[in-house]
């Protein structure tokens, strides 16, 4: 055979296997709701809400369900298993209490594998490797959504100490296992952007290192160009919103460790997308990323991948926010100066931790050029003016419900606050866009200053344009107002 005839026989290979996963991604990609599991609909998921479902999978003797681990307070750690092939992968989620994205999405998966869709696909997947999911890591500080375990830790630093039950469980399944990949799977916050792009990094990877050097091994190097490969999928969905992130070897961390300690480690954090609070979207991206890498790492097609292109994926950075207005004029003694503004929208968990309210912030003002904004308005020519208290004090539950029917009114004419002459306990914020107030509550001094609740006016030509109400911009002549909730200042 002519070496050209060779060249073309290897090149017509890699295209087709390219061609194959493509395929697979965007099948994935179109038929992912026929495998969503609709009983995980919302971020604050808890530990007896997947329990079922983890039960559910006992009937299917494709899976094997071991509990490996008990947390703190006493909560099962399940390790799910499939496959039968010599090549081991582990996925761990929700270390981080808070962090539950890639949990959902590992449960869609477990519908995928045991639907009887992509018959070949899966044939390839299991027969070639035995895949591990441990879903919920801390299920303690799952059920109080926050980030650390009862004990007040960060698991991901105690790899080296092990004083969690939970980071002991994790050192031990990875060791008995002795996986060949890892995934670590996170969510990071909604104001990372890909760096120097006003695009949120809706997801990030990382390659972690295993020592102060950055070495590359092979073991990390595997790792890296089956990131590379993930982020060649998720440019189709969501072009130019993939970070990577820093890879300062941190010694007390289990992603560094793992990688460290002989298995080929991808993190993956969930970050923002815009208007996908709830970050559906963004799980629907996980289960398809996550399984096409399952699948390269089966097929064993990721090895073809350039190294060289994994440095070509754009930093993490964090100058994102929920709303930046531009170019506002702000009357200050008497003089006027040219303000941006950044506000985030920050959210305060009702009680019993399943849902929660916004209390929103200025976070900087002045030059914010470099800065961007999920929402971005730019107000040149606009003036910011003070809302006003409305004069009438709602005293009855009729009061109450007219008000609820007439706030756009109210907005238009310059009323941001309302007197409520008895708040109820139970009230904790204002369920329409404009703040209740007690009745004797008196509004300090309108500034705008970073640390308070972004609450003003824009004025065009004299008249009112806008309203910005606990952090959401209202359109005043759209007579529609996009908000979750306003404040209650007692």
């Amino acid at each position: 055979m002519k070496l050209s005839q060779y060249i073309f026989l290897i090149y017509f290979f890699t295209v087709s296997l390219n061609a194959q996963e493509v395929e697979i991604t965007e099948l994935l990609y179109e038929t992912y709701e026929k495998y969503r599991e609709p009983s995980l609909a919302k971020r604050r998921i808890k530990y007896n809400e997947i329990q079922p479902l983890i039960n559910s999978l006992s009937s299917d003797s494709r899976f094997t369900i071991k509990t490996v681990g008990k947390s703190i307070e006493a909560r099962n750690l399940s390790l799910i298993s499939i496959g039968t092939g010599k090549t081991s992968v582990f996925l761990w989620s929700q270390m981080h209490g808070d962090e539950p994205t890639a949990t959902q999405a590992i449960f869609d998966i477990f519908n995928f594998f045991r639907s009887n869709d992509f018959k070949k696909e899966k044939d390839a997947m299991l027969s070639n490797l035995t895949i591990h999911f441990l879903p919920m890591l801390n299920p303690d500080g799952a059920e109080r959504y926050q980030r650390r375990n009862l004990l007040g830790i960060d698991i991901n630093r105690d790899a080296l100490r092990l004083q969690s039950p939970e980071g002991r469980t994790l050192k031990h399944v990875r060791d008995s296992l002795d996986a060949d990949f890892g995934f670590n799977l996170h969510d990071q916050s909604r104001y990372y952007n890909a760096e120097r792009t006003e695009k949120p990094a809706t997801i990030s990877y990382l390659a972690p290192a295993y020592n102060y050097e950055k070495e590359i091994n092979e073991g990390r190097g595997a790792a890296m160009k089956v990131i590379v490969f993930m982020n060649n999928i998720l440019q189709k969905y969501a072009p130019g919103q993939v970070g990577r992130y820093n890879d300062d070897f941190e010694p007390r961390a289990f992603g560094d460790n793992i990688q460290k300690w002989g298995t080929n480690t991808i993190l993956i954090e969930s970050g923002g997308y815009a208007k996908d609070r709830e970050k559906q979207e963004i799980r629907k991206l996980n289960y398809v990323s996550i399984l096409s890498a399952i699948y390269t790492i089966a097929k064993e097609n990721y090895k073809n991948i350039p190294l060289e292109d994994y440095e070509k994926i754009p930093e993490n950075d964090r100058k994102l926010f929920d709303l930046k207005i531009e170019n506002a004029t702000y009357t200050l003694l008497d003089k006027d100066y040219i303000l941006d503004i950044v506000v985030n929208r920050l959210e305060v968990d009702n009680e019993g931790d399943n849902d929660f309210w916004y209390s929103s912030r200025i976070l900087d003002q002045g030059d914010l050029s470099t800065y961007y904004g999920y929402e971005t308005f730019n107000a040149k020519n606009y003036r910011i003016v003070p809302g006003k208290v409305y004069s009438e004090i709602i005293s009855n539950k009729e009061q109450f419900n007219a008000l609820a029917e007439d706030y756009f009114e109210l907005l238009k004419k310059g009323y941001t606050y309302v007197r409520m002459a008895n708040i109820p306990i139970s009230m904790i914020s204002s369920p329409f866009p404009i703040h209740i107030i007690g009745k004797n509550y008196k509004l300090p001094e309108f500034k705008i200053e970073v640390g308070q609740n972004p609450t003003f006016l824009l004025k065009k030509d004299g008249a009112l344009a806008y309203a910005v109400i606990n952090g959401f911009l209202i359109d005043l002549n759209s007579n529609k107002a996009n908000i979750k909730n306003a404040m209650i200042f007692r």
